[in-house]
């Protein structure tokens, strides 16, 4: 009998230790994103008509009003060919998936952080939207870096050992190969060109059927594209201000 009640508070201490575990491992995975932060407000938009009958290629979306683009990069610091493809991207993205709900500030805050709107190196967008120089990150040899072994051959990024992000919103190529997309209509996805890069980073944050109107939606979306807690603050505070400076609908 004594050995049956001593099984028994054995099990019992068991099964609260792996309760307690599996807690522990639930706020540990919540903790690797530094925990879910409030969703940016997202910023408004005024979009170009379009003309009675008119009709737009494959992936191209409508593109923001003229006089809205130029006062909102005046008040935002957004290159303006820029910020015309992260309104574009937003709006083709929440039409894809309207539960998505993403913002162009939350795009564009991405696009800061990852290359200052194609601007890193010194560099800028031309009137087509391409980098007038290639836009490639560090090796990601594992020193100070995760450490991707070469996934395309040297084709986007010019190294045949190891990865390297590029393009303006920095792609891994891999990543690039599942994610890619044409937002420009010229027939290609091309990380290097901000339409295509724009276009494919809001349709990768808002995969998964992530709502970004939410706190552990927006944070779940920009801890996929940068597993890092500092990131997601820096995106976040990004977007607020872009929203500040341009206004919400």
């Amino acid at each position: 009998m004594l050995r049956l009640k001593r099984l028994m508070v054995f099990g019992l201490f068991a099964l609260c230790a792996i309760t307690a575990f599996c807690f522990w491992a639930v706020g540990q995975a919540g903790a690797g994103a530094g925990g879910a932060v409030p969703a940016p407000p997202r910023a408004g938009a005024k979009l170009a008509a379009l003309s009675t009958g008119m009709t737009t290629a494959v992936n191209v979306t409508r593109s923001p009003d003229g006089r809205w683009l130029a006062r909102a990069a005046a008040q935002t610091g957004i290159p303006p060919r820029a910020l015309r493809a992260y309104v574009a991207a937003a709006v083709s993205a929440n039409d894809a998936a309207p539960a998505c709900g993403i913002g162009w500030n939350t795009v564009a805050a991405v696009g800061f952080v990852e290359s200052a709107h194609g601007s890193y190196g010194g560099g800028r967008l031309n009137a087509t939207g391409q980098a007038s120089r290639p836009i490639v990150g560090p090796s990601l040899d594992g020193a100070g870096f995760a450490a991707i072994a070469d996934t395309d051959a040297g084709a986007l990024d010019g190294d045949a050992r190891w990865d390297h992000a590029v393009g303006p919103m920095q792609f891994i190529p891999s990543t690039w190969q599942l994610a890619g997309r044409d937002g420009n209509g010229d027939g290609r996805a091309d990380p290097f060109n901000i339409d295509d890069a724009a276009l494919s980073a809001a349709g990768y944050l808002c995969g998964h059927g992530r709502d970004l109107t939410t706190a552990q939606g927006w944070t779940d979306a920009i801890y996929a594209y940068n597993q890092s807690g500092a990131y997601i603050r820096q995106v976040r505070s990004q977007a607020i201000a872009y929203a500040e400076k341009a206004g919400t609908p």
